[in-house]
């Protein structure tokens, strides 16, 4: 009887010289960037709104949000749209390198690697680095999310 858990599927994407990723199952699509449109009393992380399809999603600054040093975007840059269990959003990336599997055993979860580590998931160690593994329903805060939904509905 095989007992093997699946393998982890996760969208690797790359802000500077840093690796991260999302699980597959959370990711809808990657696109190259677009306009994005400013969304007036957005949270300071939201940077506008894109029309991906039909539809509008925010669009979450994670250079913002980790506390990396921020740059203009690039037309070489990727959004990535996930969704999270109350929205979709796009997240702007430098680059969207591709799926990877990886094994839980190569994955620690965030807990036992740094207590309270926010928006983690987990950490997958592989041969050639680290990937954080984020969790999306944690980018936002409550106090962001209210203001967010604030604004799409009166926007």
């Amino acid at each position: 009887m095989n007992t093997l858990a699946p393998p982890i599927q996760l969208v690797v994407f790359t802000l500077g010289e840093y690796r991260y990723g999302l699980l597959l199952a959370d990711v809808e699509r990657v696109v190259r960037i677009v306009d994005i449109t400013p969304l007036p009393k957005a949270p300071d992380i939201v940077l506008g709104v894109v029309d991906v399809q039909g539809q509008v999603i925010p669009v979450i600054n994670l250079r913002r949000r980790f506390r990396l040093p921020e740059r203009e975007i690039d037309l070489a840059d990727h959004l990535i749209v996930a969704r999270t269990a109350r929205r979709p959003l796009a997240l702007i990336v430098d680059a969207a390198i591709g799926v990877l599997e990886c094994s839980d055993r190569d994955v620690e979860p965030a807990r036992e690697v740094l207590p309270g580590l926010e928006y983690v998931e987990g950490v997958a160690k592989l041969e050639d680095g680290l990937i954080l593994i984020h969790d999306l329903d944690k980018f936002l805060s409550l106090d962001e999310q209210a203001a967010l939904d604030g604004v799409m509905e009166s926007g």
